[in-house]
């Protein structure tokens, strides 16, 4: 395991127990095995670790996401896919998902803070994609409050998964909220959500990537993986940013070759905005 990797994994289990502000760089060093010069050998400090975890959990839901939300092909699925999607990514990573949830008033800077928001701003604006999509037939004035009626969703149910040790069917419950979210859909009258009010509290997004960035990125990935289809597979995508030479359907087979490898997630949405696929 790579030594990064490794001060992650451990680094978060002490999280879970004590929260990030309890937790010390001298206890994770401890809890590692490693000394601190190897620790800021990897991040430059706790912060670093916290945002590192952050990108590392955001980063795959994101991505998960934004494959489901423009690569479904049925409309009647396509709700049922996204909240299934969610709720398995908040179970899969229910640690951190709780962490995240209690750290927020309490010990994050406003630099973390930044961060959760630009990725919850990357999952609001494919709800919206996903609300546009689903229900054109409605009145326009109400999609915005149908994305965070679904954001309430996703926020109030995940608490079963975090927080109570019981027993859930994931198929029942994604079916459930689909028939809720149609009803709302189709029986609201009185918005409260508008587009100026968006406009008010949305923050400036980040750039798209650029394409150098994203050669950086890869080039990264290139030197972490290991497994022998993704490695390929993203050495491929890299001569064809350098050289473009593939057609669409040849970079979708390569994408889709890497999207399920948890560290290939972030470089395959980024690779699939850019290719605009």
């Amino acid at each position: 395991m790579a030594k990064k990797q490794l001060i992650m994994e451990k680094a978060l289990e002490l999280f879970a127990k004590q929260g990030f502000e309890a937790t010390s760089v001298q206890q994770i060093t401890d809890h590692c095995g490693i000394s601190k010069g190897a620790f800021y050998l990897s991040f430059k400090s706790k912060d670093e670790l916290i945002s590192a975890l952050i990108d590392h959990f955001m980063m795959q839901i994101t991505s998960d996401i934004d494959y489901i939300v423009k690569n479904t092909v049925s409309d009647e699925k396509l709700l049922y896919a996204f909240y299934y999607k969610i709720f398995e990514n908040f179970n899969d990573h229910s640690d951190f998902a709780k962490i995240l949830i209690n750290e927020q008033t309490q010990s994050m800077n406003a630099e973390l803070f930044s961060k959760i928001r630009h990725y919850d701003q990357l999952m609001e604006k494919n709800i919206l994609l996903m609300v546009e999509r689903l229900y054109s037939h409605v009145d326009r004035s109400i999609k915005y409050d149908l994305v965070y009626c679904i954001k309430g969703f996703m926020s109030m149910y995940s608490h079963l998964f975090l927080f109570f040790n019981i027993p859930l069917d994931l198929d029942v419950l994604c079916h459930s909220l689909v028939e809720k979210t149609n009803l709302l859909a189709k029986h609201t009258t009185l918005p409260f959500i508008s587009e100026e009010l968006m406009r008010i509290i949305e923050q400036p997004c980040q750039e798209e990537a650029t394409k150098e960035q994203i050669l950086e990125i890869l080039t990264q990935k290139l030197e972490d993986i290991e497994e022998p289809i993704e490695k390929e597979s993203l050495l491929l995508l890299k001569q064809d940013l350098l050289n473009p030479a593939f057609s669409p359907a040849i970079v979708k087979g390569l994408l889709e070759n890497i999207r399920h490898n948890p560290h290939c997630k972030w470089i395959s949405f980024l690779l699939r905005r850019y290719y605009k696929l």
